[in-house]
């Protein structure tokens, strides 16, 4: 396949037959199975994300002892967590002091609740993209694993060139101001290309077949995007919602799983968006949309 064969199908994957795809896929996103899912992945997402924090920040600090790289991880979760940043840097600080190195009970709760995560997720982009047969939990618990670490060392390497950015910063610049400006753009330079490159991984090597690389790049691009504008929306409006008043004590966790859920169907939404339409190669093209594995047109 040439480069301008490759960009057609990739600009076909973009927009072919909006007027049958969007609505497809929102009567998707519509069905109870996908507010399972979702709710399940949020869940399993908020029990992952304190030891995949805890395990990277113990890294950069203990480990790798940068503190540079450790102070561009507070920056991180200062500007993609809704609400309760500070609350979680304070007590990521206070187990990494009390712990000290990378302890086995954060990889194996990492590892536990990461494949908790990735189940659902499978079960989810398998029907998706028209594949029947899902892996064995085993299987999945390996290629949970390996996700789990292709995500650590995506996030570590986005950490390391933001801290490489953040020194030439006051080089570029004399006024406070402008650096704040500057170190917010190349923060979010670093950031979004970090939640394209996990949400291709998730896209591509999850589903139980061969997905197609053109439907699956500006999925993940349009994933991150959405996920980017999904918070700033929801960041925005939380102040109207009064958490604290109706979950007390567990404000920040409720609206941590809220949060999740809401990127747990923005997930699913594209991948159903970019999946219409698609045939599995060598399938017969007169079997049913769900019992024959064509993918998907959606017809619930």
């Amino acid at each position: 396949m040439d480069v301008q064969e490759s960009a057609q199908i990739i600009a076909s994957g973009l927009a072919p037959d909006v007027r049958g795809r969007f609505p497809a896929s929102l009567r998707y996103l519509w069905t109870t199975e996908v507010h399972a899912y979702a709710f399940s992945i949020a869940a399993n997402a908020l029990l992952s994300f304190f030891p995949f924090s805890l395990l990277l920040v113990t890294i950069c600090d203990r480990v790798l002892r940068w503190n540079g790289a450790f102070q561009v991880v507070e920056q991180l979760l200062r500007a993609n967590l809704p609400t309760g940043a500070d609350f979680v840097i304070r007590n990521l600080n206070a187990v990494m002091r009390a712990r000290g190195n990378v302890q086995a009970i954060s990889v194996l709760l990492l590892f536990v609740t990461s494949s908790g995560v990735f189940l659902p997720l499978e079960v989810a982009l398998n029907r998706v993209w028209g594949i029947r047969q899902n892996r064995s939990y085993a299987g999945n618990l390996a290629v949970s694993v390996m996700l789990a670490i292709g995500s650590g060392l995506m996030a570590l390497s986005s950490v390391g060139l933001e801290a490489a950015l953040e020194v030439l910063v006051p080089a570029v610049s004399t006024w406070p101001a402008l650096d704040a400006v500057l170190s917010r753009a190349m923060l979010e330079t670093v950031s979004i290309p970090l939640m394209v490159g996990v949400f291709f991984a998730v896209y591509y090597a999850l589903p139980n077949g061969k997905v197609p690389v053109a439907r699956v790049l500006p999925a993940a691009v349009s994933a991150a995007l959405l996920a980017e504008a999904a918070r700033a929306i929801f960041t925005w409006i939380l102040p109207v919602l009064h958490f604290p008043e109706v979950y007390g004590p567990f404000a920040i966790s409720a609206t941590l799983l809220i949060w999740s859920f809401f990127g747990s169907l923005i997930l699913l939404w594209n991948a159903a968006f970019f999946a219409f339409g698609f045939e599995l190669d060598g399938v017969r093209r007169n079997t049913r949309p769900f019992a024959g594995g064509r993918v998907l047109r959606l017809e619930l």
